[in-house]
């Protein structure tokens, strides 16, 4: 039933048709965002392979004669128009359910030969697609900048009662923090040029502030536990190794996350929570909400008990691979943000923040 699971049979057929001609492999390019989705999509087929039973000389021209390609693909793509559909259907003339709303900026990176470029040459026709032997940096700069910037900014304006990225990057107080994040903590972290990465940092704040995209501040949120252990975590870690210190809004950051889970109620949909403006429904691992609702659940709006939430979530290895109480001064600056906008209300800790 899974497309790793038919790629294999359609590999197998292939293999047995071609009876194991070498020529016969397959440019396979995959494009889910997963970290290095190429490898990951090749050990599944072998893995398939090896539970089917499917003779070894399969696995080895798998292996050896198929090209699985890493990729990255970086767009803003906000799904279903719903406040702007009919407008549309009057322009097009009919009805059209599949409509889909994405940005003009577009960045596709592919990891691989260059000679199979030439195979498949959309570079040729005015189309945004690097071939690169090695997309590392690529990856870096678009995940810690680009998805880093909304995962640490996004649960913050969401409870200060925003709805939009648009808003929060117009708002006076909200846009600065977006701004403050990613020029004075999350470049700063980062170990590339500084000039390539400001450009990227200057290009994700013309596209945070596009008035023709509307991207929910809630759809973002969705799976935010793992989000942020991919593309904030190392900022907070490296930049701690850098400079010796912990940069307070990116703990911040994790401070707003961790309270979007307080005092929720898990049911079968997700989490059922609120904030001050409304109440909305919070979508991640189902695990992961239970642990938050439990961790949240004895908490007495003490500082000590916001310290007792923040060391439980730290400690949290399934949540981040590793214990981070071991960094220094990470359990207190957590404990005191969770205080704050547990006592003061996320607007006032906020605007104390960014000064």
């Amino acid at each position: 039933m899974s497309y790793p699971g038919k790629l294999t049979a359609y590999l197998y057929h292939r293999f047995q048709y071609f009876k194991a001609d070498g020529d016969k492999g397959m440019v396979i390019i995959p494009c889910e965002l997963i970290d290095r989705n190429g490898d990951s999509l090749k050990k599944a087929v072998l893995e398939y392979a090896k539970v089917w039973n499917l003779p070894q000389e399969f696995s080895r021209w798998v292996g050896e004669k198929n090209h699985f390609l890493n990729t990255l693909v970086d767009r803003v793509v906000t799904g279903y128009p719903r406040d702007e559909i009919k407008d549309i259907i009057s322009s097009l003339g009919y009805e059209d359910s599949l409509v889909n709303t994405g940005e003009l900026f577009h960045l596709w990176v592919i990891e691989g030969p260059k000679e199979l470029a030439e195979r498949l040459p959309f570079h040729k026709i005015g189309l945004n697609v690097v071939w690169t032997e090695d997309m590392t940096s690529y990856r870096t700069r678009k995940v810690r900048i680009l998805n880093g910037a909304h995962t640490a900014s996004v649960p913050a304006a969401f409870l200060y009662g925003l709805d939009t990225v648009g808003e929060m990057m117009d708002h006076e107080v909200m846009g600065k923090y977006v701004r403050q994040i990613i020029q004075d903590e999350i470049i700063p972290s980062i170990d590339l040029d500084k000039e390539m990465l400001e450009e990227f940092a200057h290009a994700v704040v013309e596209r945070f502030q596009n008035p023709y995209i509307k991207h929910y501040l809630l759809s973002i949120l969705l799976n935010s536990s793992s989000k942020f252990k991919a593309q904030v975590l190392p900022s907070i870690i490296e930049y701690h190794k850098l400079n010796g210190t912990l940069p307070k809004k990116l703990v911040f950051s994790l401070a707003a996350l961790i309270t979007v889970y307080k005092d929720g109620k898990v049911d079968d949909t997700g989490m059922q929570a609120s904030r001050e403006k409304d109440e909305f429904t919070m979508k991640d691992d189902m695990w992961a909400l239970e642990f938050f609702a439990i961790v949240w659940s004895n908490f007495d709006g003490s500082k000590q008990s916001a310290l007792e939430v923040a060391k439980k979530v730290l400690q949290n290895t399934k949540l981040w691979d590793q214990d981070l109480t071991g960094i220094a001064g990470f359990v207190e600056c957590l404990g005191e943000y969770l205080y704050k906008i547990t006592d003061m209300g996320m607007q006032k800790t906020v605007a104390e923040l960014i000064n």
